[in-house]
């Protein structure tokens, strides 16, 4: 019976090419642990932008940005923003965020921040 066994585990050796898959501790660990990552929507209108969550953990934050106004807008924060969106579209902008803190975001469209398209987004 034992032989009957090593040729089994053999056989399957060679039909996997001599390799056989196990997973390690550090595999299984990294596996199990979730990235963080938290999807917030904008929508951006005349002279203003509402997120659906202020704040996040650090981690990978996908900013879906919407234009529902009637002049094209767009998004910045952290250094990165979304192209122009023309009004009716939408963007989507992912930024990773390392350290806490708190991170301002604005428009970059001439006068749009300053008539009130910014805040601030808070990394805990």
């Amino acid at each position: 019976m034992k032989g009957m066994f090593a040729l089994a585990v053999a056989a399957g050796a060679l039909l996997t090419g001599g390799a056989v898959a196990q997973a390690s501790p550090a595999h299984i660990g990294a596996a199990q642990k979730p990235a963080l990552i938290k999807t917030v929507n904008v929508t951006a209108s005349e002279f203003k932008f509402v997120l659906s969550a202020k704040s996040a953990k650090r981690g990978v934050v996908i900013f879906k940005v919407k234009n529902v106004g009637k002049l094209a807008h767009d998004f910045q924060i952290n250094g990165r923003k979304t192209p122009l969106i023309n009004p009716g579209k939408s963007n989507t902008l992912r930024v990773t965020f390392l350290k806490q803190g708190a991170y301002p975001y604005l428009c970059t469209v001439p006068g749009h921040a300053a008539a009130g398209m910014k805040g601030v987004f808070t990394i805990t």
